[in-house]
């Protein structure tokens, strides 16, 4: 089954032309089929090639998939066109009242400030208590991985001596999230901060379920099954750290080229593609689909009754 998203948006024809599967509105609305509703807090300067990553994702699944892309309503965008907002995203307020089957929040490049100075922290945690009651599963990226951990479970941020940059192997653990995967994960890294892993262990709620030497817990997981937290960046496309290394470096910042990412003839070694592709699968087909109830509006009953959703901080 493939994705539903406007034909018009610009992430419709970069993965038609890639042979993936995406289906207009308009025609989905032709056929007797109820999707997966998915919701997309999208916190990314580079929306638009974002959209296109997470998207391409999401395609690999026989389920139909329809998107909503939401923004922020108290803070406004200063990389993508306005124009591009107010066509294809929704803000929180007329999202209110509707259900989701899943969501996934980006990431965005303001980790090394305090949680609570971000200009958008109060629509933030609104729209994580929302997913509490309106979402049965949400998937955390990066800043959106380290917010939602403080939010929800007092785990601190810290800063780093030197930024995790590159793709860096994770030993996996046994969990339906990894079905079909190598025994090495491979995540891509792009941040200046860490989350206090002893905390996370200490923690009843959660479970590291892949660790890496080098740039400790790559993807946590709470124990109702409800939150995933992928601390790097499993969405990245081939060229996106060449990318962050040539503009930083540009910028005259002390930047090291990306460890484990270009061969010794200086080509880029993508060996993340495959696992990402996987894990995606298997979050949408297994904590998405085969765990949410027929009548998802039942989800605020259920949350009522769950442990483990009481933020800590």
């Amino acid at each position: 089954m493939p994705l539903i998203i406007p034909q018009d948006i610009p992430a419709f024809g970069v993965l038609q032309n890639e042979n993936i599967f995406v289906m207009s509105s308009r025609r989905a609305q032709r056929q007797d089929i109820r999707p997966i509703e998915i919701a997309i807090f999208n916190l990314m300067p580079t929306k638009i090639q974002t959209e296109s990553q997470l998207l391409r994702l999401l395609a690999n699944s026989p389920l139909q998939v329809k998107i909503t892309f939401i923004t922020t309503q108290t803070y406004a965008s200063k990389n993508t066109p306005k124009t591009h907002l107010e066509r294809f995203y929704e803000t929180f307020d007329r999202l209110k009242n509707r259900y989701f089957d899943g969501m996934i929040i980006t990431g965005a490049p303001i980790e090394t400030m305090a949680f609570e100075e971000v200009a958008y922290w109060d629509e933030f945690k609104e729209i994580l208590d929302f997913a509490q009651t309106h979402v049965n599963s949400t998937l955390y990226i990066c800043w959106g991985a380290m917010a939602g951990l403080y939010y929800h479970y007092g785990i601190q941020k810290y800063s780093l001596e030197n930024k995790a940059f590159g793709v860096f192997s994770h030993t996996k653990c046994a969990d339906v999230l990894f079905t079909g995967c190598d025994d090495e994960i491979a995540i891509p890294h792009s941040r200046h901060t860490g989350v206090d892993e002893v905390a996370i262990l200490r923690c009843e709620k959660l479970r590291i379920l892949c660790q890496s030497d080098a740039v400790g817990a790559g993807i946590i997981k709470s124990c109702d099954n409800k939150k995933i937290f992928i601390i790097g960046h499993l969405e990245y496309d081939k060229d996106t750290l060449k990318n962050e290394y040539e503009r930083d470096k540009a910028k005259g910042l002390a930047i090291q080229k990306p460890k484990n990412y270009f061969d010794t003839t200086g080509n880029i070694r993508a060996n993340w593609k495959a696992g990402a592709s996987l894990i995606f699968s298997n979050w949408l087909n297994h904590y998405v689909y085969q765990i949410t109830p027929y009548n998802i509006t039942s989800l605020s009953i259920q949350s009522q009754h769950s442990p483990g959703n009481d933020h800590s901080p």
